[in-house]
């Protein structure tokens, strides 16, 4: 598949979040931003010792690489939900066996319905304060005792030039979103671990990590059996 051209992802980062992913979508799978397969299958190795898990749901799925994911760790077909249209078109074309909801993951319309709730790199799309709306939405997901597993790369340092890349990035998207509408959120440094911790706390959920060895961590945040 051929990726982007510069003119394509220009006419993306001058849109809105939801029309700049659907006019990306057919060709996101092409681009850096999809979720790499070494880091879905550390997450299933990690996630082993805290399962079995009957039914999931991919919480900003995009194009579904979360969905490969709860297709190997969970006995039921998953779900997925994402409020981009064109990115759940390419999901339902990858998974047929899925079932796709289109949503605001500010506002999930789920109850006590999934064991094991998952997303990949979708937490710079949220402000922080709007991440108690996320968290508590996905704790409301989940049945007593659910995982809701938060995969984090490890960080790079100010020494690493990735650091700079990304801390670069974050100040021309706030410059961008300060002069043009409609604001395009997608942010790399606005969800350190402490904070994570805090907001997950917060929602309800009872926290601890799983190392995931050359990637980072596995956040395991479990709603109370209760």
């Amino acid at each position: 598949m051929e990726g982007p051209t510069l003119k394509e992802l220009a006419v993306q980062a001058l849109s809105s979040v939801e029309h700049g992913y659907d006019l990306l979508a057919p060709k996101f799978d092409a681009t850096p931003f999809r979720t790499p397969d070494w880091m879905l299958a550390a997450t299933i190795t990690a996630l082993r010792e805290h399962g079995p898990f009957e039914r999931g749901l991919d919480v900003c799925t995009g194009t579904g690489a979360g969905l490969e994911l709860l297709e190997e760790a969970t006995a039921e077909p998953p779900t997925g939900v994402d409020f981009s249209a064109g990115m759940l078109e390419q999901a339902g074309a990858a998974h047929p066996g899925a079932d796709l909801v289109r949503a605001d993951a500010r506002a999930l319309p789920f109850e006590a319905a999934y064991d094991l709730v998952v997303t990949f790199g979708a937490l710079g799309h949220f402000l922080p304060e709007e991440r108690p709306a996320l968290f508590e939405g996905i704790h409301r997901a989940l049945r007593p005792g659910g995982v809701f597993a938060l995969p984090v790369s490890r960080a790079p340092g100010p020494t690493h030039p990735a650091y700079w890349l990304l801390t670069g990035f974050d100040l021309v998207m706030r410059v961008r979103n300060a002069v043009w509408r409609p604001k395009f959120v997608m942010y790399y440094r606005t969800h350190p671990r402490p904070a994570l911790f805090a907001d997950l706390a917060d929602a309800g959920f009872i926290v601890e990590t799983t190392p995931m060895p050359g990637v980072g961590e596995l956040i395991i945040a479990r709603r109370s059996p209760g």
